[in-house]
């Protein structure tokens, strides 16, 4: 079957089932999106070895977390949210808005994330009605069909219609391009190439930039809390997440009592210029991150590299010999790896984090550990970035938290700055189309000309 036929089946069984699903309540949509977290959370072990077998990147305990953590922060956030029919009323502006669905959603999904991706976006577009076809990565089509099997098992039970939740079981390049000029809404997490392809698709899309986040560590905090959340972070997953510390940038006179606290937390210190440039090579051969490294451990990293570290390594340290385009160590690093810089002045580590984030990563987010807010106000202010964490693992809760009240995503819109549409995280509501009743404010007050203009 040639790609548009089969595309063009997808679409037609989707917008099928997406017509009786609409006549769903909010009662009915509510209980299918939990059916989906829950399944996700329940099968949590299988879809992790699954992923881990299958793409041969990450690790097995941090999926596990990932798909039990996601489940439940996603769907804890969605729970009792309306979003069918009339979702608000406001008497004072005599706006009331009413939700529709948007249709049949495109949803690309990377091999990092074979399982909560899906299983996201798939909660996002049910609780609007709206029907949805997965196109996974090649690397990763085993596990991502695993997870929409289980999803519609789950939901079966419950009524919904067949093939609401389709997934391209053969990806392919091409199958995903048709499938972008097709649907209503393309949601496009992966890749660059992949997201600029969802953006010239002609159809409404949501992307995402590069990730590259910028670790700073003011003066006057408690490094024995903070170090250890940014080694979390990075080591998390084996670094494949976007939101994955990348940098630790360091105030000059406490540069050593710093990097001590990382050892002390298992971390593996570099310094010498030759073991610098081996590393630099190994993650960069030819400046381009080295696919066979990407969410590796630390020591295969090393291995590669021709150096040698101790066994238990969780994260290498690497003191970068500079910042931005000078520098290759300012890029993304998929795997455990963490550049380090020092700095005189706070104003001073802000310029290296946007120098590096000018590399790559501009839109997405710094992870900041500080107490001093008008520091923190500072860098809110300078940084071309959509999040700025503050005291938390950037990794694992920059796309939601139960700590923090950043929606709960696996989506992470970098705004103008990473060349996307969003600059919030990826939710549910933008899968609506919101109807706005405005009601004639008979007793509103209408301001002279003078009043108007007046300075």
């Amino acid at each position: 079957m040639e790609a548009k036929e089969m595309i063009s089946t997808l679409i037609a069984n989707a917008r099928k089932a997406q017509r009786e699903y609409e006549t769903f309540t909010q009662e009915q949509a509510d209980a299918i999106v939990r059916a989906c977290a829950k399944v996700i959370y329940d099968n949590a072990q299988s879809l992790a070895r699954l992923a881990v077998e299958e793409t041969r990147m990450g690790v097995y305990e941090h999926k596990i977390m990932k798909n039990k953590g996601k489940a439940k922060v996603i769907w804890n956030s969605l729970k009792g949210v309306k979003s069918i029919g009339i979702i608000s009323r406001n008497e004072q502006t005599g706006i009331t808005e009413i939700a529709r669905p948007v249709g049949v959603v495109g949803a690309i999904t990377p091999c990092t994330n074979p399982i909560v991706t899906p299983m996201c976006n798939a909660m996002f577009a049910l609780k609007g009605l709206n029907s949805i076809i997965v196109a996974p990565h090649p690397r990763s089509k085993k596990a991502s069909t695993e997870a929409v099997k289980l999803m519609n098992e789950a939901i079966t039970k419950l009524g919904a219609p067949e093939n609401l939740i389709q997934i391209i079981e053969e990806p392919s390049v091409e199958l995903s391009s048709e499938l972008m000029k097709a649907v209503d809404v393309v949601v496009a997490t992966g890749g660059m190439g992949m997201v600029k392809s969802a953006y010239s698709s002609g159809k409404p899309a949501y992307g995402v930039g590069a990730g590259n986040v910028q670790c700073i560590f003011d003066r006057g905090i408690d490094y024995a809390k903070e170090v250890p959340m940014a080694v979390e972070g990075r080591e998390f997953d084996n670094g494949i997440i976007c939101s994955g510390e990348q940098t630790a940038i360091i105030a000059q006179e406490d540069y050593d009592t710093v990097i001590a606290e990382f050892v002390k937390n298992g971390c593996f210190y570099i310094d010498k210029e030759d073991d610098v440039a081996k590393i630099t090579d190994a993650i960069f051969p030819g400046g381009v991150m080295n696919k066979n490294l990407v969410g590796m451990p630390a020591t295969k990293v090393a291995e590669a590299a021709g150096v040698t570290v101790p066994a238990n390594t969780r994260v290498i340290l690497v003191k970068a010999p500079g910042y931005g385009k000078d520098c290759l160590l300012s890029k993304e690093k998929m795997c455990p790896i963490i550049s380090t810089y020092s700095y005189k002045t706070f104003q001073e580590a802000v310029a290296i984090a946007q120098a590096n984030l000018d590399v790559e990563g501009r839109g997405h987010s710094v992870s900041l550990h500080s107490n001093n807010k008008e520091n923190i106000e500072y860098a809110g202010e300078k940084l071309t970035v959509s999040r700025v964490l503050i005291n938390q693992i950037c990794s694992t809760m920059n796309g939601g938290s139960f700590f923090n009240s950043l929606t709960p995503t696996t989506t992470l819109g970098c705004a103008s700055w990473g060349n996307n549409s969003i600059s919030e995280n990826f939710s549910y509501k933008h899968l609506l189309n919101i109807i706005r009743v405005a009601y004639r404010l008979e007793n509103n007050n209408v301001p002279t000309d003078e009043e108007i203009w007046a300075e």
